[in-house]
């Protein structure tokens, strides 16, 4: 009795959290008499998996934008414009759009307030056949061919997403058929410095022409180099992170004025024997590394290759703006009389020479009456030796140009 009556004087415990009746329906369910589970722990699963889904949908609501941050895929200004990058796949795949956040919450009234945080990357969803058009569309694009009144080319698009090699060709200047200018241009980070030297280094090197005295010596020399450097003035002032190698010839009054930056390269056939009319500029050239260590900058190795601040392989292109210093575009000329013993010229990228070294390049042209087949054949031979680079060839017939020729 004394028991009971200590009992019966405490008082009533607690009622359960709607959390702690659901942990004990867990082990122990309770029901009703129709033996079903009470409405009220009902009620507190539906408000406890609603906690859940509300904190999954903050949690993908943060962590999207911060994925897209990582990775570099949001714009720096979205701390003022809360700017949104969407990348669009299929034809224009290789397009990146903005899209200004407040377009996009358009309709969007009541949503909680997110302009403190970055913005939301949109993906469209998987679309196998976007990504097969896109696919054939790489091969169609992979490879062409030229066949001009001079020259042969054949360009072949490597493994990189696209197409970064170009070349530039202007024949009948200012009126002369003799006077002539071929490019073969060699790209990094992008088309825009391919696309920019190949419509204006020519252009430039004329204009600079037209304001000099060529019979006057070293004056068309001069001309050259003021062509390269205002190509590269004018386009490092548009801002864009690109750059490009190439190598040139200009033809006149019968001589080869042969000028590069970085690996393209030029060789001229004498009755059959290769003539290496450049030197490539790569940082393994002992008067280039000591230009750069003196000049402030620095040399590192990755994967067996010297760069420059780890970065570049060569040591003067078009562009690099973040690398100008340098990485200048100041070209080597060589000047070379057209006699009865020159009979033509490769020009290149790297993508061949890595691969082919300059007789075997000669011996093959001269084996084969057809130029474009010749071209065709180098770009197969480097393909075959494991090049993955882009690959473009120029053959020039130097017969059309020499009056002395045999």
């Amino acid at each position: 009795m004394g028991s009971l009556s200590l009992a019966s004087s405490l008082p009533p415990p607690p009622p359960l959290s709607c959390v702690s009746q659901f942990l004990l329906e867990e082990r122990n369910p309770v029901h009703d008499q129709d033996g079903n589970i009470s409405q009220q722990i009902q009620s507190c699963v539906r408000e406890r998996k609603g906690l859940h889904y509300e904190e999954r949908i903050m949690q993908e609501s943060t962590m999207a934008p911060h994925e897209a941050y990582q990775k570099g895929l949001h714009d720096k200004s979205s701390r003022d414009n809360s700017d949104v990058l969407i990348r669009k796949f299929g034809p224009d795949s290789l397009r990146i759009t903005k899209v200004r956040e407040a377009d996009q919450n358009k309709g969007t009234a009541g949503a909680p307030n997110l302009k403190n945080r970055p913005g939301r990357l949109v993906v469209p969803q998987y679309c196998p056949k976007m990504e097969f058009a896109q696919v054939d569309r790489k091969l169609e694009s992979q490879q062409f061919e030229i066949q001009g009144r001079y020259f042969s080319l054949v360009s072949r698009k490597g493994r990189r997403e696209i197409m970064e090699d170009g070349y530039g060709v202007m024949i009948d200047i200012l009126g002369d058929a003799k006077l002539a200018f071929f490019a073969v241009i060699d790209g990094h980070g992008g088309r825009a410095a391919v696309d920019y030297v190949a419509e204006n280094l020519g252009k430039n090197i004329v204009n600079g022409l037209q304001n000099v005295d060529c019979k006057v010596d070293g004056r068309l020399e001069q001309a050259i180099r003021g062509g390269y450097l205002a190509t590269d003035r004018e386009f490092l002032s548009q801002g864009v992170s690109s750059g490009a190698c190439a190598a040139t010839v200009l033809l006149k009054d019968e001589e080869l004025h042969v000028a590069n930056v970085g690996d393209c390269r030029v060789v001229l056939s004498r009755n059959g024997v290769a003539d290496v009319l450049t030197i490539d500029h790569r940082v393994n050239r002992e008067d280039e590394r000591l230009r750069i260590e003196n000049s402030g900058g620095f040399l590192h190795c990755r994967n067996g290759i010297w760069r420059v601040h780890g970065s570049l392989a060569v040591s003067r292109a078009f562009g690099d703006l973040h690398l100008k210093q340098w990485i200048i575009s100041e070209p080597e000329i060589k000047r070379v009389p057209l006699t009865s013993d020159c009979q033509f010229l490769i020009m290149a990228s790297d993508g061949l020479w890595d691969k082919v070294n300059e007789q075997e390049a000669v011996d093959l042209i001269l084996r084969d009456k057809n130029s474009i087949e010749s071209c065709k054949k180098l770009v197969d031979i480097s393909l075959s030796r494991g090049n993955i680079d882009d690959i473009t060839v120029m053959v020039i017939n130097l017969r059309d140009f020499a009056t002395n020729a045999c």
